[in-house]
């Protein structure tokens, strides 16, 4: 894939992803963007963690975060935990069951696209530990928004 194509690849991936901001709601937003911002940086050291024991490789320099991962944690996670927040918070097999379907999506036929069109591909990780990598992210994010919900609460009642 040339780098031209890797920009726009990003790009889009990074613009789909944020049209659905306006749908997730004022309230949503606020409400889930404490839980998914420690995620994220928590999505963001492991991402370097992965690239230098290349669990991953992408194809195109340069072979940098801002050009490889980032536009990943920008635009597809970002909003994988806004949407399954906002659709499943409070159903706790539901939460699981759509983040397994939106991760498997990534980890499998995502996955076997970007290494056919050159993008990235997976080195030292197979498609089900990558899978496990994202997945294993759903239950911090749950139980983060819990207690940080729950501690709010919490501090309301001790003011009152």
């Amino acid at each position: 894939m040339s780098i031209k194509k890797q920009w726009l690849l990003n790009i889009l991936m990074v613009l789909l992803s944020w049209i659905t901001f306006p749908f997730l709601g004022i309230k949503n937003i606020k409400r889930f963007l404490p839980a998914s911002i420690i995620v994220g940086i928590f999505e963001i050291i492991h991402a370097n963690i992965g690239k230098k024991r290349k669990w991953w490789v992408f194809y195109n320099k340069p072979n940098s975060y801002l050009f490889g991962e980032f536009p990943f944690n920008l635009g597809p996670f970002l909003f994988v935990t806004f949407w399954t927040l906002k659709i499943a918070f409070g159903n706790f097999k539901l939460f699981i069951f759509l983040n397994a379907i939106a991760h498997a999506f990534f980890a499998y036929p995502y996955s076997y696209f970007a290494k056919k069109v050159k993008y990235y591909s997976l080195v030292r990780f197979s498609n089900f530990q990558f899978f496990l990598y994202f997945f294993s992210k759903s239950f911090l994010l749950y139980w983060l928004h819990y207690f940080l919900e729950n501690k709010t609460k919490v501090v309301k009642r001790l003011e009152n």
